[in-house]
Formats: C-alpha cells, structure tokens, sequence
C-alpha cells in the first residue's frame, strides 16, 4: 500500500487548519537585514569570540566527533570538567552531560519512575517532560499551569507508601516566559513525600548571582532532587544535563537509555559549553545579564497598547497571544516582511485558540533593534 496519499491528505488537513509547518533556511546568508527575536540565545554567546575560538582549537586538536558513546569511547576529561563545573553552579554533587536536553528528559524520567509509580506534571511542561512520563509507564496526572491548590489535591489522593510521586516543572515555563512558585513546589513535595524535577533550560545563565538559575535565586538548589538543563540556550551551545546527587547520576549512567544509547557530544562542543559556563559566572556574565534587563524593561515600556493588555513576562520570554493559528501566520507573515523574525507558536506546541509569536529577547539586541519592533506591531 503506497503510503504517500495518506500522508498527503494528512498534510492537507494541516494546511487547512493553518497548523502546517515546513522548514526554511535562516543563516546569516538568507536571512540578511532580518532582525532574529525567535532565538534562545539570550545572551548571545552562540557568536561570542572566546566559545568560538575554544571550540575551534579543540576542534583543531581532536577531531570534529567523539567517536562513540560516553560508555565505549566517548567519555574524556574535558567532560568530566564540563560535568564538574555544572555541578558546582548547580549546587549538586555531580552532573550528567547529556546530546540535548530532550535526551536528558527521555533518560532520566523513565529511569527512575516506572510502572506503579506517579507523575504529576504541570500542564505546561515542554514536550519532552511529557513525553518521557508517557514513556516511563508510570501513571501521569497533570494540574492546571502553576495550580498549586490542585496540585496539593492530587497528593493528597496519593498513597506514597505504595508509589514513588515525582513532580515536573519547569523554572521558566518555554511557552509563557512565566515562572513557577518553586517554593510552594518545594514544600509541597517535601510534606508529601514526592521528589521533584526542576527543568531550568530557560532560567540557567540568567538568574541568580552567578547566573545559576531560578533555584539559586531563591536559595532552593540543595531541596530539589533533580535539576535539568540545557546548553543550547543562553549558554550558546548544544546539549543538555542533569544535576543531582552521586547515586541519581550513578543510576543514570546505568538505566538512561539516551544516555547509554547516544554518540556523546564533540570535542568542540564540550570545549565551548566549558568556556560559556565560566563566563556566564564571572562579570561578563553579569553585565550581560543586566543589557538583557534593560532590553526587556524597553520592549515593555514600547509595546503598543493593543500589546499591553495581553500576558507579558518578565523573562526573555514574551507571548503575544493571537488567539487562532491563522491570526498569528498572518502576524508573522507581515513582521517578516518588515525585518522580524518571530515564527507562530500554534498547537500542539501550545494549547489550541492560543497560538502567538514568542518574541525572545536577547543581550545583543541593540535599543534601535527593539524600537524598531514596537513600531513594527503598532502597525499591525
């Protein structure tokens, strides 16, 4: 049976719903004169001299791959120090470097939860905390985004004498730019016995003295069991990582599959996330982190009134909520046309009748730049 029809209609129902996506080219060659508000790289290491140079020489010195897995071949001293350098920023024992942080999630939930075992997760997790519970086979339940009354409801219905509960939150919630109540997390899961899973992809590099995260901010590293991450956000590079104690690592390198399983990360890639870390922690780190400030205060205070009644954040991360998928293609359309570019968000990345245009800031975004933009969507 010839498979390509049934697709086929499938992509025309996408197309139909305004929910079809396709792939366009978006280096510096294709893309000149388009300002770039869709990126993660909040501070705008990806391009920064020092990541670049290290990871060439590291390059230069020991080929462009690892070889194998961490297990087989992969595993050099320039990851241990990786690992040793996010522990210690993390406030943990020890670290897991992992190819993405989807891998870290698809590794660790299942690895320690399985069946007859609870998840609770907050409805707006990203996909691959949702999809690494729906892996683990252990039984998932969900509260209301940041709903902490409902969230106390569910454990109370739980008997942890017969199951293990982990919570699942992010710091920085992906989508919204909003932040969770980590505190009330933190002393809800300790009352009732779960663990609790932090996911600080978008918080790590920006908050907290040393740009730890959303944890350190509110001194609660050492009460959260485990502490995931990314490197391919406001640290420039690529990959992801778990944070814990000895024995959760130990257990991770035995049981995470996508850990196990995965060609670990280049040379040039350890070299570079090395070399981010430490200049997210030192003062370079911290001017950047207050220009980024700056640049979310002066996206605020420009955003035309038809903006500012709608949900912004005081992250990054800033939603402009269109409602249907067809009003934000509309929106995108017209602000590339004009210079932007800030792709539509639609479902099932988040929930349907909210798609938007996730506008990301960044510490390289000149004033100009953000003028610019504000005046862009007053035209709308």
């Amino acid at each position: 049976m010839n498979l390509d029809p049934i697709l086929r209609a499938e992509l025309d129902a996408l197309e139909e719903a305004g929910l079809r996506r396709s792939l366009h080219a978006t280096d510096v060659e294709t893309t000149a004169g388009i300002l770039n508000f869709a990126a993660n790289d909040y501070l705008g290491l990806s391009r920064h001299p020092a990541l670049i140079e290290t990871a060439r020489q590291a390059t230069a010195r020991h080929g462009t791959g690892a070889g194998a897995s961490r297990l087989i071949t992969g595993t050099n001293s320039a990851v241990l120090a990786l690992e040793e350098q996010l522990a210690a920023w993390k406030e943990k024992k020890t670290a897991l470097v992992f190819s993405s942080g989807y891998a870290a999630a698809l590794g660790t939930i299942p690895a320690v939860v399985g069946t007859g075992d609870t998840i609770i997760l907050d409805k707006l997790a990203h996909a691959s905390l949702i999809d690494a519970a729906r892996l683990s086979g252990a039984t998932v339940r969900t509260f209301a985004h940041n709903d902490m009354s409902r969230l106390k409801t569910l454990l109370q219905k739980i008997s942890t004498g017969k199951t293990h509960i982990l919570i699942v939150t992010e710091s920085i919630f992906s989508m919204d730019g909003d932040a969770a109540p980590l505190r009330e997390l933190v002393e809800l899961k300790d009352r009732h016995g779960a663990w609790l899973l932090v996911d600080e992809a978008h918080a790590t590099g920006l908050y907290g003295p040393t740009g730890a995260g959303l944890l350190a901010e509110a001194g609660l590293s050492a009460r959260v069991e485990i502490v995931m991450g990314t490197l391919s956000k406001a640290l420039g590079s690529v990959g992801g990582y778990i944070a814990g104690s000895r024995v959760l690592i130990d257990w991770l390198i035995n049981r995470a599959r996508s850990f196990i399983y995965s060609t670990a990360l280049p040379p040039g890639v350890i070299a570079a996330s090395r070399a981010a870390v430490d200049l997210a922690r030192g003062p370079e780190g911290a001017a950047l982190r207050g220009r980024l400030r700056e640049n979310i205060a002066r996206f605020h205070a420009g955003l035309p009134a038809t903006w500012k009644n709608r949900t912004l954040s005081g992250s990054a991360i800033q939603p402009l909520i269109c409602g249907e998928a067809s009003a934000a293609v509309q929106l995108a359309t017209t602000l590339r046309d004009r210079g932007f570019l800030i792709p539509a968000i639609r479902y099932p990345t988040v929930p349907r009748h909210a798609a938007r245009l996730r506008v990301t800031l960044s510490a390289t975004h000149a004033d100009k730049d953000i003028d610019a933009l504000n005046r862009a969507l007053a035209m709308r």
